[in-house]
C-alpha cells in the first residue's frame, strides 16, 4: 500500500454534528407536521441537503411543494443548523484527533477534507483545525454528491494526488461507496456497524496511524 494522502470527511470524523442535523430538521418536519426520529434521520447521513429533505417528504401529506418552497425549507433548516453550529469551538474536537493529524502530517502524509457540506469551511473555522489541512473539498465546489465520488476526486486533485495512492476516512456507507468509486482506498469509522465494502475498519480514530504504520 502506497497511501501518500489522507482525505477525511468531515460530519462524524473530524467533528460530531449530527446531533446540530437531527435537531434542525426536527424543527422543519415538527413544522409541517411531518414525522422524523433517529432512524429516519440516520438515512440522512453522507446525502445532500436537498436529498435529504426528499427524504423527509417521504412522509408529507400535504399540498404538494413547489421547487421554490423545497429550497426556501432547505435554506431554514440550514438557518437553524448554522445557529447550532456558532457555538461550537476547538473543544468539539478531540485531543485523539488532534494529536492523530499532527502525527499524520509529521509523518508527511497529505491531508486533504472531503465533504459534501456547504458549511465545511465554517466548522473548521469555528473548530480552530482549518489550517490542519493542505486542502479542502467542499458541497460548495461540487455539482454531484456522494456516493459519487466528485468530492473525494476534487480533494486528490488538490493534493496534486493519484486516487490510487489516497485514504479516504468515513462515517457513512455513500462516503465509502464514494471513495471506493474514485479508485482510492477506503477507512470506515462509524459505530453504526452498518458499513461494509471497506478496505479498513477503525474502532478509534488514532487507528488510522497502525494502517498506515506511523
Amino acid at each position: 500500500m502506497d497511501i501518500q494522502a489522507v482525505i477525511f470527511d468531515l460530519d462524524g470524523v473530524l467533528v460530531h454534528t449530527d446531533r446540530f442535523h437531527y435537531l434542525a430538521w426536527k424543527q422543519i418536519s415538527d413544522d409541517m407536521g411531518v414525522y422524523f426520529d433517529e432512524k429516519i434521520n440516520r438515512r440522512l447521513r453522507g446525502v445532500s441537503r436537498m436529498e435529504s429533505l426528499e427524504i423527509i417528504l417521504e412522509r408529507y401529506e400535504g399540498p404538494a411543494l413547489s421547487d421554490a418552497e423545497k429550497k426556501a425549507l432547505a435554506e431554514k433548516k440550514n438557518d437553524i443548523y448554522r445557529s447550532w453550529l456558532a457555538k461550537m469551538t476547538p473543544d468539539d474536537v478531540t485531543a485523539e484527533v488532534r494529536d492523530t493529524l499532527r502525527k499524520l502530517k509529521d509523518a508527511g502524509f497529505k491531508l486533504g477534507v472531503g465533504s459534501s457540506s456547504k458549511n465545511t469551511r465554517f466548522i473548521l473555522e469555528k473548530t480552530g483545525i482549518d489550517d490542519e489541512f493542505d486542502a479542502v473539498a467542499d458541497g460548495t465546489m461540487i455539482i454531484k454528491t456522494k456516493p459519487d465520488p466528485e468530492v473525494f476526486l476534487l480533494a486528490a486533485r488538490l493534493l496534486c494526488a493519484i486516487p490510487e495512492n489516497c485514504l479516504v476516512v468515513e462515517d457513512a456507507a455513500a462516503g465509502i461507496e464514494a471513495g471506493r468509486a474514485g479508485g482510492m482506498k477506503t477507512a470506515a469509522y462509524s459505530g453504526e456497524g452498518d458499513i461494509t465494502g471497506a478496505d479498513y475498519y477503525l474502532e478509534s480514530f488514532s487507528d488510522i496511524l497502525k494502517i498506515l504504520n506511523v
